[in-house]
């Protein structure tokens, strides 16, 4: 294939294919943890981080990697401890992060809006080796946690209270969670861009559950699904000269809406078959505890 043949492009797809991988991967604990637009934030504080490896000199990747802990961090203890003021809080963080960002690249020397543009929306020509290096050993790490882990993430993404009672250590869970996703963030933002890395989070995530039901099937299919738009829209980026980021993201909306009309009657047939099921069954049968699901699911 002659996009094969640019150094340039084998970058690109490398890191679209990690990309695809670690984005729905976290992304599945996010949205069972109700929190789908946490990657958007952690966005916008990375911007910071990157404006600061512009100034310093050092490689932006890597600052906005350490930025982005931190801001995820922070968002998790906002969360624990904020409960009157923590929305407050969470939008001065934000907004504070992004416009950290702009005012510290303009700032660097040689700093320009071409190069904010590249991390905010994505740009195929400049992934770098040294970027390539950052992107998969960030993704190593973001795998390992999300597939490793799995149970004991499902466990408290599902019921923290469950997750707390028999035994897990769910506040170090969690800010696992939140560093994960963190991370996530910037092994996306040279593909992706900044502001739309959470739609690859949530998105393919959505469009799984369309079709499943069962943790492992949902986690196989989104990630399937990320790695299938990553690529698409990488090549598609390449030949038709459009936004990387941009056309992935609306392949990734398009990818929800069919596999939507195509799950429809489907879920009809579920619903029927599982009033059938509720009618004929015995009522004490019915009783059954709601955290059992996520019992047999943890392994517990």
């Amino acid at each position: 294939m002659e996009i094969l043949n640019y150094a340039f492009m084998q970058r690109a797809l490398l890191a679209a294919v990690l990309v695809g991988i670690t984005a729905p991967a976290i992304g599945i604990y996010l949205v069972q943890r109700r929190q789908a637009l946490m990657g958007d934030g952690i966005g916008h504080v990375a911007m910071t981080g990157v404006g600061l490896g512009f100034l310093l000199s050092w490689s932006p990747v890597w600052m906005a990697t350490v930025v982005s802990v931190l801001g995820a961090v922070l968002m998790e203890l906002i969360r624990w401890y904020g409960r009157t003021r923590g929305d407050i809080a969470l939008a001065m963080l934000f907004y504070g992060g992004m416009a950290g960002g702009v005012m510290f690249i303009n700032l660097s020397p040689g700093g320009s809006n071409a190069n904010l543009t590249s991390y905010l929306f994505g740009s195929l020509s400049t992934v770098s080796e040294s970027d390539v290096t950052a992107i998969c050993l960030l993704a190593a790490f973001v795998v390992l946690v999300t597939v490793g882990l799995r149970r004991q993430l499902f466990a408290v993404s599902q019921d923290e209270e469950f997750a707390r009672v028999t035994g897990l250590p769910v506040r170090a869970l969690n800010l696992l969670t939140a560093v994960t996703a963190a991370v996530t963030v910037t092994v996306a933002m040279r593909v992706v861009g900044l502001l739309l890395v959470s739609a690859l989070m949530v998105v393919p995530v959505a469009a799984a559950q369309q079709l499943t039901r069962s943790f492992a099937a949902t986690f196989a299919i989104s990630v399937a699904l990320g790695v299938s738009v990553t690529i698409g829209g990488t090549v598609t980026s390449y030949y038709q000269d459009v936004p990387p980021g941009a056309t992935i993201v609306l392949l990734t909306i398009g990818a929800f809406i069919l596999l939507s009309v195509l799950a429809a009657p489907l879920a009809r047939r579920r619903a029927r078959a599982l009033a059938a099921a509720q009618s004929t069954a015995d009522p004490a049968e019915c009783k059954i505890p709601a955290t059992r699901g996520v019992a047999d699911e943890v392994g517990v």
